[in-house]
């Protein structure tokens, strides 16, 4: 693969960090899958994916997201991820890892997996 998974990565925590669903989309191919715990049976593509990152961020509080880890995958990579939810933080911290199937530079499939972290 010869996609800088690193770098993809970093820049795609931050758009999601900034809560940018514009540049987000563009990380994303028009008919991309993508699963997270609110959409368990997936949706499809920018029609779909661009009012759930809206009502998404709508309604959550400041997110910063650090990448830690990430390996690739055939066909993509697979990244972990920390999250500090709040100001500095303060409403807690999550773990994620996200599964991505990638082609032409674009997100195909996206699994996201996380769980909070203790206090």
């Amino acid at each position: 693969m010869s996609l800088d998974i690193a770098r993809f990565n970093a820049d795609w925590l931050a758009a999601w960090s900034a809560k940018d669903v514009d540049t987000l989309l563009g990380f994303y191919s028009e008919t991309t899958v993508y699963k997270d715990n609110n959409t368990a049976a997936g949706i499809t593509g920018h029609i779909q994916l661009r009012p759930y990152l809206e009502g998404l961020f709508a309604s959550t509080p400041k997110m910063i997201y650090t990448p830690d880890e990430t390996w690739p995958i055939p066909g993509g990579f697979c990244g972990r991820w920390y999250c500090a939810i709040g100001e500095n933080g303060k409403d807690g911290a999550m773990r994620g890892f996200d599964l991505c199937l990638v082609q032409d530079g674009k997100i195909t499939l996206n699994e996201v997996y996380v769980h909070m972290l203790p206090a």
